[in-house]
């Protein structure tokens, strides 16, 4: 769970902040594509006494090309990018910025993605559906060196530990990696197999092989079933259901592809419908 992290804080002027007994304004970066939620979530923290956002990255190349120009003293990031994988980007920056506070801001369902992104790395997960003051609260909290999620999350992995392996879940998307995750995410979105291990930098039959474990674990026997499964699982906890449909096009119309390349036919005319 992150063990050993320290927070490291910035100030250009550090003895000037302490003769005058004023905390070190401490840095944020935020890691968003959505324009709009970034700048309202700039706008958020610029009301937040000692903190002042640095930068805004909208893709994994920017943010780290981001984390070596400012220095923050955290990151808020978004798991979800549309260019490059959120989760892979915080695992590098975990890899590369070991001290470097990680608070993740999502959509996804936080009983799913919270543990998870706290192995991964992260220091703290907020749903984006919280309260606006979650946010400030949280960030202060990773920043001093603390863990933050919220109560039902904590109580949920809790129960975790206390049951230790008998623990069992109804969802079947609870029992997936991570990385079965990441690939279910992807292909939600629409991306192809190629795609999607070019997104993950594995090899395309990898991916075929989490596709067929992620398969038998949430209980589908047809490529047709995945695929709608995948689409309107990840519509549903990103809470947009009215994305579905289009989405589920898109996605069938990259099996129907995958399946000329493999030699499967049939299942996905149902997909489209």
């Amino acid at each position: 769970m992150n063990h050993g992290r320290r927070p490291i804080l910035v100030c250009e002027h550090p003895l000037q902040a302490a003769r005058d007994g004023k905390p070190p304004t401490r840095h944020v970066l935020i890691i968003d594509d959505q324009p709009i939620y970034a700048l309202g979530l700039s706008a958020l923290l610029g009301k937040e006494q000692g903190i002042e956002v640095c930068g805004v990255a909208d893709s994994a190349h920017s943010a780290r090309t981001a984390i070596k120009q400012h220095n923050p003293d955290a990151v808020i990031i978004d798991i979800s990018l549309c260019s490059g994988d959120g989760i892979e980007l915080l695992r590098d920056i975990c890899a590369h910025h070991p001290a470097l506070p990680l608070l993740v801001l999502s959509a996804y369902d936080e009983n799913i993605y919270a543990g998870r992104m706290l192995s991964a790395g992260a220091d703290g997960y907020v749903s984006k559906h919280a309260p606006e003051s979650r946010v400030g609260s949280a960030l202060r909290r990773i920043l001093d060196g603390g863990v933050a999620v919220s109560e039902q999350v904590a109580n949920r992995m809790i129960e975790r530990l206390a049951d230790g392996a008998s623990h069992t879940s109804a969802d079947p998307v609870d029992r997936l990696s991570t990385r079965e995750l990441q690939v279910l995410r992807l292909i939600g979105k629409g991306l192809s197999t190629r795609e999607t291990a070019t997104m993950l930098n594995l090899s395309s039959k990898t991916i075929e092989s989490h596709r067929q474990r992620i398969k038998r674990k949430i209980n589908t026997t047809t490529s047709a079933q995945f695929v709608r499964f995948a689409v309107t699982w990840l519509a549903a906890s990103e809470g947009e259901q009215r994305a579905a449909v289009p989405a589920l096009r898109e996605a069938a119309a990259g099996e129907r592809g995958r399946a000329q390349e493999h030699g499967e036919f049939g299942p996905y005319r149902a997909a489209a419908s």
